[in-house]
């Protein structure tokens, strides 16, 4: 049973390559624990183990994982580089995810860039405005970028300055109404068929048929999955909540037959040395799929969640249910699949067909 408190582990550099040196004591069962978990090297130089620097690596050794690099850092003025500071901490405080730190950091990070030397706490509306202008104007950016940077720059006086007054007229683009991209369920079929690999087509099958998101089935452990209830835990999903899905009945001889050949450890889809699956690698895995199966949508792997959603309102399922199966806090957020499934509309025959 693999335990940190065994191992000292530290960052470092080896061969011009960023990599976690872990120290323990010259035991073999020790050294047989963290080759369970992880791939692990050894150095003549340093005369010491070591592993590539993965976020899944830093998780086992509870190492934090980076959210802007040092080059991020270094382009903003020494004169808000605290301000930048303190602007993260607030976001940790408040208990938001990784993604929502990263993504809010880059954003006010391009507000620090533009403004260079003058103190971002100085801001007054005129200014914000002079930026939210250069945005639209010169950078060009679509109407979710600016929304994006508008929640980030609101964050700081809202939030870590306690200035609501400041932002709170300035305007905000309006959304463009996408309907969600689905596919048809031959497509889906053929998407399948044409996937030979065990653990590529299980994800992907299990992806569509519970309506999960690429984070959320990359973090499926094998605790979360219960065949006797056929349900499935997706824990600690996006907004930090948990929820139960259906295990479709079809994939259980399939997922029986892919753990008996890949024995994953902690988590359902592992790499090679049983560290999590990425999600880049789910990406990938949905996109050469769709190139074998010839199908020339523009579309990503959450397409399948998005298809999930259709095909259950095509099959008459309450629109209450499937809210709450993907995990939605709103209803009009689910609302918008009515828009892709509605029957009335498509049996609607065109003038010209009737000519």
């Amino acid at each position: 049973m693999f335990d940190n408190n065994n191992y000292t582990a530290s960052l470092g550099e080896h061969n011009n390559k960023k990599v976690i040196w872990v120290h323990f004591p010259n035991n073999i069962e020790l050294r047989k624990q963290l080759k369970e978990v992880a791939a692990i090297y050894w150095s003549n130089t340093q005369r010491c183990w070591y592993m590539k620097d993965l976020p899944y690596y830093r998780s086992l050794f509870d190492i934090d994982v980076d959210i802007v690099g040092k080059t991020v850092l270094g382009k903003i003025h020494p004169i808000n580089r605290d301000a930048f500071i303190e602007y993260q901490n607030k976001i940790v405080l408040k208990g938001f995810s990784k993604n929502t730190l990263r993504t809010y950091s880059i954003e006010f990070a391009q507000l620090l860039y533009k403004i260079q030397e003058l103190p971002v706490q100085d801001l007054v509306y005129e200014d914000l405005i002079n930026y939210l202008l250069y945005c639209h104007n010169i950078l060009q950016l679509s109407e979710n970028q600016i929304h994006s940077r508008i929640n980030a720059i609101k964050f700081y006086y809202e939030q870590v300055l306690k200035r609501p007054r400041l932002v709170f007229d300035i305007p905000r683009p309006k959304k463009p109404m996408l309907l969600p991209k689905a596919l048809n369920k031959d497509e889906i079929k053929k998407i399948f068929s044409v996937t030979q690999n065990i653990k590529h087509n299980l994800i992907l099958k299990l992806v569509y048929g519970m309506g999960l998101r690429v984070s959320e089935i990359v973090n499926l452990k094998i605790e979360h999955i219960d065949s006797n209830t056929m349900q499935v835990l997706v824990a600690c999903a996006k907004g930090k909540k948990d929820r139960y899905v259906n295990l479709p009945t079809s994939v259980l001889v399939e997922m029986r037959e892919y753990y008996k050949i890949y024995k994953p450890k902690t988590f359902l889809f592992e790499g090679i040395h049983h560290e999590q699956y990425s999600v880049r690698s789910a990406q990938a895995v949905f996109k050469n799929a769709m190139k074998k199966a010839n199908i020339n949508k523009t579309i990503g792997i959450h397409g399948l969640r998005h298809s999930y959603a259709t095909h259950l309102l095509q099959q008459g399922t309450d629109i209450r249910y499937i809210k709450d199966l993907l995990g939605h806090n709103d209803i009009r957020t689910t609302t918008i699949y009515t828009q892709v499934t509605n029957n009335s509309l498509q049996n609607i025959v065109s003038p010209l067909d009737s000519l």
